[in-house]
């Protein structure tokens, strides 16, 4: 099975990981993560990153008692998911895909030697498996037919 270095290796991963930090608003990072259509971003203190900011805080930020708050005036470091859990480059898909439905999480960092590398989200890693199976029917169904030069 693949590993997650065969995704962030792609193209599409190669560009950084987008981050914010802590001290700014919720409206900051939202607007970031719109600008680059993306779903979560890294949340850094003095560069070292401290937590993940998701679509689904922003409802969590919205939904809670804090509501009454603009969005500029919530800091992301209020609202952000703190315990942050991340993946390696070595680490099988499989055992990614495990992590993430156990956790209900759908994005997860990349560490190499305590540096964030990249970001995977669930959707990269389903499109792989898809990938991945699609191409292991299409050689049973050939080796099951008569077409099968063996």
């Amino acid at each position: 099975m693949a590993t997650v270095s065969s995704l962030i290796g792609d193209a599409e991963h190669s560009k950084s990981v987008i981050s914010i930090d802590r001290n700014k608003s919720v409206h900051d990072a939202m607007g970031l993560m719109v600008e680059n259509e993306i779903g979560a971003v890294l949340v850094t203190d003095e560069g070292r990153p401290v937590g993940l900011f998701t679509e689904r805080d922003v409802l969590k930020c919205w939904a809670t008692k804090e509501s009454t708050k603009y969005f500029r005036e919530v800091r992301v470091g209020d609202a952000m998911t703190a315990n942050l859990i991340v993946v390696e480059p070595d680490d099988d898909l499989c055992y990614v895909t495990t992590i993430m439905i156990k956790n209900r999480i759908r994005h997860l960092p990349v560490v190499r030697e305590k540096n964030i590398v990249g970001m995977l989200s669930m959707r990269d890693v389903v499109k792989a498996q898809v990938t991945t199976l699609r191409a292991e029917n299409h050689y049973l169904k050939e080796y099951l037919s008569a077409d099968y030069p063996g």
